[in-house]
């Protein structure tokens, strides 16, 4: 359904630590800059990148959005989470655990970025 995901960060170079950190966890290579100084992580099911709004205003996160990485495993969820509190993330919603709703049994990690966007790493738990 999305062929990508942009965020807005003022710090860029701050983000691209964030993001090679937790989405190499995920197995997932550094991001590249394009001559617009944007980053960009190309994979087979899409493309995640970050950019300096356009309108030259501060970056800002969605109140109430949330953008959702897909995690092999609870340990994976659980990398993803400590190389992003390692790289200037900031941990919220509960720690990270499974959670049992009517979407099943979901092990969730979630994060705020360096520019303050919420973030979730997801594995579906066998039923």
């Amino acid at each position: 359904m999305f062929s990508h995901v942009m965020v807005g960060a003022d710090d860029v170079a701050a983000s691209k630590q964030f993001y090679d950190a937790t989405l190499g966890a995920l197995g997932i290579a550094p991001g590249t800059h394009d001559d617009k100084g944007r980053v960009f992580y190309m994979t087979p099911t899409g493309v995640f990148a970050i950019s300096k709004p356009i309108n030259g205003e501060a970056a800002s996160h969605a109140n109430g959005a949330t953008i959702g990485f897909a995690a092999k495993s609870p340990e994976q969820a659980d990398a993803w989470h400590a190389a992003g509190v390692a790289a200037g993330g900031t941990p919220c919603e509960d720690a990270p655990g499974v959670r049992e709703g009517s979407a099943g049994k979901l092990y969730l990690a979630y994060l705020r970025d360096p520019a303050g966007n919420k973030l979730c790493a997801l594995h579906r738990m066998p039923a």
